[in-house]
């Protein structure tokens, strides 16, 4: 039998979703409060991979088992997960369906604070010293529709089979001193979102024009992309099956 997880994290203390030797993941903790629940070892797959220190408040994971599962196995969970985890809900569905390949479309925001604030130091990237230009950020953002190759903004030597990603939306929206760029997509190359927001703040400091912005995205080159912005303001925040 196939269950879906719902679940959300802060991924500060975490070396990202997936498991890896010698450093902690929100996989791995998944792994063991549910082996440890049902006791069986189970490993569960997820809808994607987040980056280390990027958070999700929206993420879903899918595992097997042999036996329905009974009783609050929700509270269970969450009463062996670390604080900075949480599961929602665990139900069931067809034995077919991925949390991975069925997912059709995932969304990102990215935060900024345009200032100080010492309660969203781990929440946002915070820009204090430099004023932004968000009308051509968001000029630039609309860009992004017109391509399907995303390779300069893409990690460099990341084995893919392919840097098409569909872009359905992105854009910048403010209010007050939060300043949110949301990018939704069928699928995400890794450290593109972080490599996007890099350039598109580029443009807004007037470091590059949106006609370089479009140049850069068809040099297929990472080199030519603005920096890598902290992973601390970057939320996986909605997935549609």
């Amino acid at each position: 039998m196939r269950y879906f997880i719902k679940l959300s994290y802060n991924g500060k203390n975490y070396h990202g979703w997936q498991v890896q030797p010698d450093v902690m993941s929100v996989q791995e903790k998944l792994n063991f409060a549910l082996s440890t629940v049902l006791q069986k070892n189970i490993e569960v797959v997820g809808a994607g991979r987040t980056d280390t220190g990027v958070h999700a408040s929206q993420m879903f994971a899918h595992f097997d088992i042999v036996k329905e599962i009974e009783g609050d196995i929700v509270h269970k969970l969450n009463s062996i997960l670390p604080s900075d985890i949480v599961v929602y809900q665990v139900f069931k569905v067809d034995n077919d369906k991925h949390a991975r390949f069925d997912a059709i479309s995932r969304s990102y925001e990215y935060r900024i604070w345009l200032g100080r604030n010492p309660f969203l130091l781990d929440f946002s990237w915070q820009i204090h010293s430099q004023k932004l230009d968000i009308a051509a950020m968001n000029d630039a953002a609309k860009i992004l529709l017109e391509y399907e190759d995303f390779q300069t903004f893409s990690k460099v030597k990341t084995e893919v089979y392919t840097f098409n990603c569909d872009v359905s939306e992105a854009f910048w929206k403010q209010e007050g001193d939060l300043l949110v760029f949301h990018i939704s997509a069928n699928r995400f190359l890794r450290n593109m979102v972080r490599a996007i927001v890099g350039t598109l703040v580029d443009v807004g400091l007037g470091k590059i024009t949106k006609k370089d912005f479009r140049a850069i995205i068809e040099s297929k080159n990472r080199s030519n992309a603005g920096l890598s912005v902290p992973a601390k303001g970057l939320f996986l925040t909605q997935i549609k099956y």
